[in-house]
């Protein structure tokens, strides 16, 4: 597995990427984010860590910019404490958070748990629907493209795997917390990040029965797919 580690501090970058090594990674560095940003280019990557302060381009931009152009998973590092950074990265695209100072060990068992399941995802796309339809709407599981109309819509992968969790349970209410589990694959800590997606999600997939959208809220309880 090539992993590219992305941090300021020489110091954790080396004996983090000497743990990595002896669990038989083969690690890339960088430190800022100009530097990533061309590494990044250049290579091919199964994992990317992140730390989100950084010289040059900060960790949240970076991890836009690689989301326009990848789905690799992303862990983001931070030293702050606070849900805004990191319901801010999981927005972005980032698969996981985790806050300095970290145990090594935590972190590889969070790769490999990411791992594992984007594994399991691959495996049971040949035991589910690869294509969903709804009026103007149009999902293609295996491209992950999504056209309203002739217009083919940019989602993030985060908002991909809603609208997808959702579509393959029509009618169904889901509450934030339940969203956020299936999505993220760990306990919810914040519903907030969940709203937001929804928003977005509602934003990107405006259609003309403004009355009817495709994502419908069932109050006090949670969200649901309509059923056409």
């Amino acid at each position: 597995m090539q992993v590219l580690i992305i941090d300021d501090e020489k110091l954790l970058v080396k004996g983090l990427r000497k743990s990595l090594e002896q669990e038989g990674f083969h690690v890339s560095v960088a430190h800022d984010g100009g530097e990533a940003w061309e590494i990044f280019q250049r290579g091919t990557f199964d994992f990317i860590i992140l730390d989100l302060m950084l010289p040059k381009i900060d960790g949240i931009s970076l991890c836009r910019m690689m989301r326009e152009k990848s789905e690799v998973p992303i862990i983001m590092l931070t030293a702050k404490d606070s849900d805004i950074d990191k319901i801010l990265g999981l927005e972005l695209g980032a698969d996981d958070y985790i806050t300095k100072p970290f145990n090594t060990r935590e972190l590889i068992a969070r790769m490999r748990a990411i791992t594992r399941r984007l594994e399991k995802q691959q495996k049971d796309i040949g035991k589910k629907a690869t294509f969903y339809v709804s009026g103007n709407l149009e999902v293609d599981l295996i491209s992950r493209v999504v056209k309203l109309g002739e217009k083919e819509i940019e989602l993030t992968p985060k908002e991909f795997d809603i609208l997808e969790f959702l579509m393959a349970n029509r009618g169904q209410v889901f509450s934030r917390e339940q969203i956020f589990q299936f999505i993220w694959n760990e306990p919810c800590y914040d519903t907030r990040t969940i709203d937001v997606h929804i928003k977005n999600l509602r934003e990107k997939l405006k259609e003309d029965q403004e009355n009817k959208p495709f994502i419908q809220t069932k109050w006090g309880v949670g969200y649901y797919f309509r059923r056409d």
